[in-house]
């Protein structure tokens, strides 16, 4: 992963072969403290979505590293970067799974992808499959990159037919972001700012 502040990065990844990495709905809660304490720092979370086996987070980034001196005795600086984080994170939420559920070894693939959304030079026009995870199969001009990957985000529940409606699924972004209830993950001022918007599906 690498990262560069003030552009927008769709953030995944999935249980090691495509398992489960939420048991039971105080998984998905435990996730989302974690998502607080390590991904927050960093960025603004433009839209987020928890699957039973895998999970997505569309951020922009504010800052590649954070200082974690700042309000400690320490008197040296002591620095973390985003990627640093997001492998903490995931390392944490493992062992705490490991030892909840006895089980051991990996929950997770071993990279975690971060795609560049707007600086399309740098993706594959075509999103087909990444780590068993369906992409976005389009060419799409540069602008709508981001809202494409926003809109994704937001129905993969719908899309993998967990739920009939989309704002039951407890776990996105959703709900929150056509105003059915005000969540504190995302920032709305972001997303008003890039444009983004959700664009509903007529289709069965």
């Amino acid at each position: 992963m690498h990262f560069e502040t003030g552009h927008i990065y769709h953030i995944f990844n999935q249980g090691n072969n495509r398992d489960k990495i939420f048991f039971e709905e105080k998984n998905y809660y435990f996730f989302l403290e974690k998502i607080k304490a390590h991904i927050i720092p960093f960025t603004d979370i433009l839209a987020w979505c928890l699957m039973p086996n895998h999970f997505h987070f569309l951020v922009y980034v504010n800052k590649t590293e954070v200082d974690l001196s700042l309000g400690t005795t320490f008197s040296h600086t002591q620095t973390r970067s985003l990627q640093q984080s997001i492998g903490i994170m995931l390392a944490s939420y493992t062992r705490a799974i490991n030892q909840s559920y006895n089980r051991s070894g990996s929950l997770f693939r071993k990279e975690t992808k971060a795609i560049c959304v707007t600086r399309v030079d740098k993706i594959a026009r075509s999103w087909l499959n990444s780590q068993g995870v369906t992409m976005v199969n389009a060419v799409i001009p540069e602008k709508q990159y981001p809202n494409i990957c926003f809109n994704y985000i937001l129905f993969n529940p719908l899309k993998d037919k967990l739920v009939k409606k989309n704002e039951d699924w407890k776990f996105s972004s959703y709900a929150d972001t056509i105003n059915l209830i005000r969540g504190k993950l995302i920032s709305r001022e972001r997303i008003r700012e890039f444009g983004l918007a959700v664009i509903e599906n007529d289709e069965e």
